[in-house]
């Protein structure tokens, strides 16, 4: 019994190793084939045209409705008679898919965010099928889908590793914080509460919300050209911000007194409302003067440029008049200077009629320059014991109605034979003539009258005899 037993299987260990050898063999074959089909399992085999291999590979799944039903045997080019380039894919499916429909549709979709991809038949409904061997067509106007790593590709290089940066940040910011998490997510459930009503309104037909984007897409497209100003912008508005922030408590304090100015401007500014409109107004009325400020620019600028000199001296000048206005604040102090200044106001309200009737006797007749040249006149002459007065004596006779003497009458003419031989014995005199004085004519009659012979003249000729307006005491006429 002991030599049948150790004749079995079970006693032969060379026996036992080479099965166990070649089991091993043939799962290592099944396991490495298991993505290509299982051997010697019936499929069912057909191609397909891509408008892209979409980075497919051998041994990629192909599903249908979600479920695994065969795999990519091949990824070959080809190239259409047209010259464009595409993809044929040799799929092995399960005998139980076919025959497939002549609508089919096959897309390439991403497996994983890695790019691992696989293969997705849309079965169609026709009749018609594709027998195995067969190859599907490409759809005429199939365009390749746009796959997540096309998304990622389009950043160029410093974009992908600003992204990266990004997201190393939020995941350090998020590490450790899922307590504050929990309670920001409860604490959102009021907001999303009456939120969802807002949400309701914007997107209501009647706010335009569908028109925003295209507006903001309209809006990017006319920035575009300037670009580059608006880059130009942002710098400088650093440069602002940076300047800002060394005020920053100011701005602060600003920040928080501005409900008071709010408040106190929207109850004062309706009452600006008239002075603003006036401003306006004087402003509209401005304008022919500001145009006129052109043409007399360059004289400006000559002014200007002198008051420079002049302004930056009255600085020195101020300097002095300190010690100035301080006398005259002592003075304006003074218990005595206001009872004599109301003096003084009063001596002049006295003296106001006196000057205002003598002042033209001066400023229109000059009758001091006249005074003073005709006395220079009178003593021009001179020897070597002095100067003379020339003078000259008119002798009338003492007959009634001369004016040698006393006489009842003004002279009129000739009186009686002792005056045959006078031609002119009529009297002209003015002993109150026009000095320009309020209440008379603009004139000086006084020695300016024209003198006319046989006609007895009292008093103010008619008509206008002019002013004596130069220093010299020369007559010139008005019109």
């Amino acid at each position: 019994m002991n030599r049948r037993r150790n004749s079995s299987i079970a006693g032969n260990p060379i026996l036992i190793g080479g099965v166990a050898v070649l089991v091993t063999i043939v799962a290592v074959f099944l396991s490495y084939n298991a993505n290509h089909g299982l051997p010697f399992v019936p499929t069912y085999d057909v191609k397909v045209e891509l408008p892209d291999g979409s980075g497919l590979i051998r041994g990629n799944e192909v599903r249908q409705g979600g479920h695994r039903v065969g795999a990519v045997a091949k990824v070959s080019p080809y190239t259409k008679p047209d010259g464009t380039a595409a993809a044929i894919v040799d799929l092995h499916l399960e005998k139980d898919v076919g025959p497939l429909p002549r609508d089919t549709t096959v897309r390439i979709r991403p497996k994983s965010p890695l790019g691992l991809k696989y293969v997705a038949i849309h079965r169609g409904s026709e009749n018609a099928t594709y027998p195995a061997g067969s190859t599907i067509a490409l759809v005429k106007g199939a365009t390749r889908p746009v796959e997540i790593d096309d998304f990622f590709s389009m950043f160029d290089k410093p974009t992908r590793d600003a992204s990266q940066r990004n997201l190393i940040e939020g995941g350090n910011a998020f590490a450790g914080r899922g307590g504050d998490l929990n309670e920001a997510l409860h604490n959102l459930k009021p907001l999303v509460t009456h939120g969802e009503p807002a949400a309701r309104n914007l997107v209501a037909p009647k706010t335009g919300f569908a028109r925003l984007f295209p507006a903001f897409a309209q809006a990017a497209n006319e920035a575009a050209p300037v670009a580059e100003q608006q880059g130009d912008l942002f710098a400088s508005l650093n440069q602002t911000f940076t300047a800002w922030s060394s005020v920053s408590d100011d701005l602060q304090q600003a920040i928080a007194l501005g409900p008071k100015a709010l408040d106190t401007a929207t109850r004062e500014l309706p009452a600006q409302a008239a002075f603003t409109l006036d401003s306006a107004e004087l402003f509209r009325r401005f304008r022919p003067a500001f145009a006129e400020l052109a043409a007399a620019s360059p004289n400006l600028a000559v002014a200007f440029h002198a008051g420079t000199t002049s302004l930056r001296r009255s600085s020195q000048l101020n300097g002095r008049l300190v010690t100035t206005l301080q006398q005259l604040e002592a003075f304006a102090a003074d218990p005595r200077v206001i009872p004599a200044l109301d003096r003084l106001t009063e001596t002049a309200t006295l003296l106001k009629p006196i000057l205002a009737f003598l002042t033209p006797a001066q400023t229109k007749c000059n009758y001091f320059g006249l005074f003073f040249n005709n006395l220079a006149s009178a003593l021009s002459e001179s020897d070597v014991v002095g100067s003379m007065l020339r003078f000259g004596v008119v002798s009338l006779p003492q007959l009634p109605g001369s004016e040698a003497g006393p006489t009842a009458v003004p002279s009129n003419g000739p009186a009686g034979k002792d005056f045959s031989s006078i031609d002119d014995s009529f009297l002209h005199s003015n002993p109150y003539p026009n000095t320009a004085a309020p209440g008379q004519t603009q004139e000086c009659e006084a020695n300016n009258e024209v003198y006319k012979t046989g006609v007895q003249q009292i008093g103010n000729q008619p008509g206008s005899q002019g002013l004596n307006t130069e220093k010299t005491g020369t007559w010139k006429a008005t019109p």
